[in-house]
């Protein structure tokens, strides 16, 4: 994943897949992107989150925004390992081609084309960030701030030097939010990272509000 989902929006630095690239490709191996959490702008500024990195994988797999909570996901890889599939038995599938499925998910990026595409996923993704780590200022819970565009991660830390996880304060402001209407996720090795991705189609308004509730949830 260009950046971990359940890991807990664990974002690498932009340098990282390039040398993971040469690493798997001088060993004759294939890059293998999963972009079912990360890909259709939810980054910011690209359609898929790979492209922050400057680097082209040799198999792309994806989902979940791809139709807008319609059941799909599809595959995308070079000609020639796609060749090496015909015959194999590997492009079996009960429910592939769906055509409702595929009608939403053209309908869905037709409508992410037309007003809701990366650019957007980064303005709105810059003032989420920007109001995160105004909170991180304000509170000594808050160990780190990271992700891109829509896609941020809060780590909750019991100590900012030792970086101790704090599971039990993110589970009790989990808590907090839900009470005041706010639904956040969470994830990370010790469930103390809140996962933040609000919709593609969020306006300034429902940040500033989110920021609100979490500045009150913290409080």
């Amino acid at each position: 994943e260009p950046i971990q989902g359940v890991g807990g929006f664990i974002t690498p630095p932009t340098e990282y897949f390039q040398i993971v690239s040469e690493i798997v490709h001088h060993y004759g191996g294939l890059l293998i992107i999963d972009e079912v959490q990360t890909a259709f702008g939810r980054t910011g500024n690209y359609w898929f989150a790979i492209q922050h990195s400057g680097v082209i994988p040799d198999v792309i797999t994806m989902a979940k925004g791809i139709a807008n909570g319609m059941p799909l996901s599809a595959t995308a890889t070079t000609k020639d390992i796609a060749a090496s599939t015909v015959g194999a038995g590997l492009t079996i599938s009960t429910f592939g081609g769906n055509p409702v499925s595929t009608a939403a998910a053209l309908g869905t990026l037709e409508e992410m084309k037309r007003k809701y595409g990366p650019a957007r996923s980064a303005e709105m993704g810059n003032l989420l960030r920007t109001g995160l780590e105004s909170l991180q200022e304000k509170y000594e819970i808050i160990g780190e701030v990271r992700g891109r565009g829509l896609m941020q991660g809060v780590e909750l830390v019991t100590d900012r030097s030792t970086k101790e996880p704090a599971p039990k304060h993110t589970n009790a402001l989990l808590e907090t939010t839900r009470q005041v209407g706010l639904l956040i996720g969470k994830g990370g090795l010790y469930g103390n990272s809140l996962r933040i991705a609000p919709a593609l189609t969020a306006k300034e308004e429902h940040i500033d509000e989110a920021l609100e509730k979490l500045d009150y949830a913290f409080g």
